[in-house]
Formats: C-alpha cells, sequence, structure tokens
C-alpha cells in the first residue's frame, strides 16, 4: 500500500548524504512510491485543538550536490500523515522535548510516531542502559566528586562522560594519578550540580565501537565498528573513527535479545546500540546513524526494511 510519510529532521541542507541515515529512509520511501512530506520543529504548532505542522513535499536524488528540490507547501495536522519519523538529532534540550509533546498528540490521533514520543523522552541514551545491568560495563550515574574518585580507586581505568552529549562529545578516559581528573570531573559535573556516567574503561575499543541497529526488537545482521583513530579511545565517526562492517558476533546477538523486547515494548522502532567488546555502552533512540555505511559494505536495504515493519504496524491498525 502506499503510504504518506512525513519526517522531522535538522535542515536537509546540511545533511552528509553519504552517511545520513535519515537521507536513506526517505530515499526508501521514494522508491516505494510514499510521498515524502519534509518538516523541521520550527514546524511543529498547536492550533484549532490540534498538532499541525508547515510541511514540504520534497523529491530525492541520491547525488553529493542538488539532492533535494521542495515541492508544494501545506500546513495541516500532524495526524493526516499516517507516519511520522522524529529524526531531529540532539540536543536533547527543553526545546526536543515540547517537540514530543505535539508529536504526542498527533499520535493520540492516530499518527504512528517513530519512535514513541514518550519513549524518546524516557530512555536517555546512556542513563537506558541502566535497565540492562547484565549487559553493562560497571557503571556510575553521580554528581559527587567523591563517588567519581572511588569508582576510579575501584575500577582503575573509566571513562567519563556527559548524559547528554553526542557524537564523542566531552568524553575523557582517566586513570588514577591524573593531573587533570579534578578538573575534568569538575567540568562535566558543573561543580557538582550536573549528572555524568562514569563506566569502567573497555580496552576493546581499539577493535571499535560498534553500533548494532535494531528495528522492532530485531538486529541488523551485521555492525559497524567504528575502530579509533591512533591514539584516541572515542569510536565515533564525528570524532574521526573508521567504519567497519562486521557480522554480528553471538554476544551481540545475545544483548540485542536482552534488549529488543524492551524496546519494542516502548514503541521504539529504531534503535542503535553501542557495543564495545562483550558490553553494552549507550541506546541510541532518537536519530540512529549508520544505515548507510552498512548498505555500501553488505548490499543491505535497511532502510527499506524499517518501512516494511512500519507498513505491517499500520497494516494490523486497518485490520
Amino acid at each position: 500500500m502506499r503510504y504518506a510519510i512525513g519526517i522531522v529532521m535538522d535542515p536537509i541542507g546540511s545533511i552528509d548524504v553519504k552517511k545520513d541515515s535519515s537521507f536513506a529512509m526517505m530515499l526508501a520511501a521514494q522508491r516505494r512510491g510514499w510521498p515524502v512530506w519534509y518538516m523541521e520543529v520550527g514546524d511543529l504548532f498547536y492550533a484549532q485543538g490540534e498538532a499541525r505542522a508547515r510541511m514540504r513535499r520534497v523529491a530525492l536524488q541520491d547525488q553529493p550536490r542538488d539532492w533535494y528540490l521542495f515541492h508544494e507547501e501545506e500546513t495541516r495536522p500532524l495526524a493526516s500523515l499516517p507516519v511520522v519519523l522524529m529524526r531531529k538529532d540532539p540536543p536533547f534540550d527543553m526545546e526536543y522535548i515540547y517537540a514530543t509533546y505535539l508529536l504526542e498528540l498527533a499520535q493520540a490521533a492516530g499518527t504512528l510516531v517513530v519512535n514513541d514520543p514518550r519513549a524518546l523522552r524516557d530512555a536517555n541514551e546512556k542513563v537506558f542502559t541502566t535497565r540492562f545491568p547484565q549487559c553493562a560495563p560497571p557503571t556510575l550515574i553521580t554528581r559527587r566528586a567523591a563517588d567519581l574518585d572511588d569508582f576510579l580507586a575501584a575500577q582503575g581505568d573509566i571513562i567519563l562522560k556527559p548524559l547528554g552529549g553526542m557524537g564523542g562529545t566531552s568524553i575523557f578516559r582517566v586513570r588514577p594519578g591524573d593531573p587533570n581528573r579534578g578538573v575534568i570531573i569538575e567540568t562535566l559535573t558543573a561543580h557538582g550540580t550536573r549528572f555524568c556516567m562514569a563506566q569502567r574503561f573497555i580496552p576493546e575499543i581499539r577493535d571499535g565501537d560498534k553500533r548494532i541497529l535494531l528495528i522492532d526488537g530485531s538486529p541488523v545482521p551485521y555492525a559497524l565498528a567504528r575502530v579509533p583513530r591512533p591514539g584516541e579511545t572515542r569510536g565515533n565517526l564525528a570524532a574521526g573513527a573508521r567504519g567497519e562492517g562486521r557480522p554480528l558476533t553471538e554476544r551481540d546477538r545475545w544483548i540485542a535479545a536482552e534488549v529488543g523486547p524492551e524496546l519494542r515494548r516502548r514503541g521504539i522502532l529504531f534503535a542503535g546500540l553501542d557495543v564495545i567488546g562483550d558490553w553494552l555502552t549507550e541506546i541510541n533512540v532518537t536519530s540512529p546513524t549508520c544505515i548507510r555505511e552498512l548498505d555500501a559494505q553488505f548490499g543491505t536495504d535497511i532502510a527499506d526494511d524499517l518501512l516494511a515493519s512500519l507498513e505491517r504496524r499500520l497494516g494490523e491498525r486497518v485490520a
């Protein structure tokens, strides 16, 4: 069946089409003959008793220049669209949360919103790992410098990171005797007024930070290992890591099986697990990436697999 699909994302003119998963989703929808309606967060609003949006129908070309063209523009209820993809990148700030409130109104009126707006608010991409302690390395979330000092003494080598960062921003490796330990902790906690996360350092980061994509709770059979540059401990493409596709290991599949049912229960239909060695370190639910890289290396069509899953869901609703 032919469905109109909306997407809320960052400005389309600023994306890197070689790597952008939202672009992959729009291309897949276009190949299916689904009209694609583009929106930014600023296009959403509430009026006349409902969530509405200024939306533009967009046509895509898979090429490095002139990759999009806007056609007609309409302002109408969000609920006029069968499905809306929320693909706005962090920062996860109050404006992002306000947008989820509007999307939740559309969801209540019958639109399938991916991912579920409440889940986007509840499932912080770092804190959500605490739901699965059997999968994660030793972890601490605190504001207190003394707690972090004790954790460092117990673990011997740790990673410190903010709860709201992305792309490797403000991630620090700290070892006993590090002369910068104090200032790192002060910076991350804003002198004890902001939470941060500490995890035991996983030396297998040298082999890559694997991104495992899940569609409706089921894993794609390949992961993208983001291998850090020499001298780096951050496995993030934004921090210069190299992407290397690999089949899932038995441990990867076990972690996905532990996490997948809870994602499905919460309406998180597209997620990215970050796994270093044998350990789950983050669960990305806002705008997971790596579709384009995996498709290029393995000939997959992950975005179309996602749309097929959404089509089944929409068909079940009609039935």
